[in-house]
């Protein structure tokens, strides 16, 4: 993870926001050189929650206009291969940055209410607390980087505690699956679907922690849980580009389309603000 790259092209315009969601992911993986991204498009699906056309086409325009580089390096994985990614910072570097809005706020300083100048006060400021340098939220300001919405030690409290065993080596072995790659919200999802699965179950039929983890127990429902997030991804992927169609081709059906309805399918990079406005969809 490299904050100077993430804000390096946090300050960028690279012209829509599904293609600043994806370089801000890649960039999150990155390290401080740009190198070294290794990350599957279905890696990305899941945490865009954008669908597998729009992630294949952005990244490869990325890829095609030098943003993104492929290294030539694969990296094993369960589906086969991933590819290893760069960002090219120098060309990064070269985008248009994100333009501050001009400061219009007239000087008043020195005038009253009707104009006419006065002497400057001789008085105590109004507000003598000294102000910082620059703003917590300014664009060179390095953030202290997020905390994990969940810890790996809610893996354990999510077993039912008659079935849990040896802490240490169930989350051990939990933080082995994060280092393949799975989530920690995907092993709890897991461990609370096995429960309620086995609830009831007298001792001897059940896995203790330690052994339902060692013997991979929650691969076959995590990849449950993927797939059925996918298809519900695919299902509505299809949806917006249904609608973008019909804004496209004016089509009568264009009456139903709501304003949240032409946002989303612009987000998803299947229609443009412009179309939508020309077909009266959004003002």
């Amino acid at each position: 993870m490299s904050w100077k790259v993430a804000n390096l092209c946090a300050v960028r315009k690279f012209g829509s926001p599904v293609r600043k969601q994806i370089i801000m992911l890649l960039a999150d993986k990155a390290s401080d050189d740009g190198s070294g991204i290794y990350c599957s498009k279905g890696y990305i699906r899941r945490h865009t929650e954008l669908g597998e056309s729009t992630v294949k086409r952005t990244v490869g325009e990325l890829v095609k206009e030098g943003l993104l580089v492929e290294t030539g390096q694969r990296r094993r994985c369960k589906n086969g291969y991933t590819v290893i990614y760069r960002l090219d910072l120098a060309r990064i570097g070269n985008l248009e940055p994100i333009a501050e809005p001009p400061d219009d706020t007239p000087d008043l300083r020195g005038a009253t209410e009707d104009g006419v100048p006065c002497e400057p006060s001789t008085g105590p400021s109004p507000d003598p607390v000294p102000r910082p340098e620059r703003t917590p939220n300014h664009p060179k300001t390095i953030q202290e980087p997020p905390t994990r919405a969940r810890d790996i030690d809610e893996v354990w409290d999510a077993f039912p505690v008659d079935r849990r065993r040896n802490k240490g080596v169930t989350l051990k072995e939990a933080a082995s699956a994060v280092e393949e790659g799975y989530e920690v919200s995907e092993l709890i999802a897991a461990v609370e679907i096995y429960a309620r699965e086995s609830a009831g179950f007298t001792r001897s039929k059940v896995s203790f922690s330690d052994n339902w983890f060692r013997q991979r127990k929650w691969v076959q429902r995590v990849e449950q849980l993927r797939a059925e997030k996918e298809e519900e991804m695919a299902r509505a992927d299809r949806h917006y580009e249904q609608i973008a169609k019909w804004v496209k081709e004016r089509s009568w059906m264009c009456a139903h389309v709501t304003e949240r309805q032409a946002k989303e399918a612009i987000s998803r990079g299947y229609l443009s603000l412009e179309e939508a406005r020309s077909a009266g969809v959004l003002r």
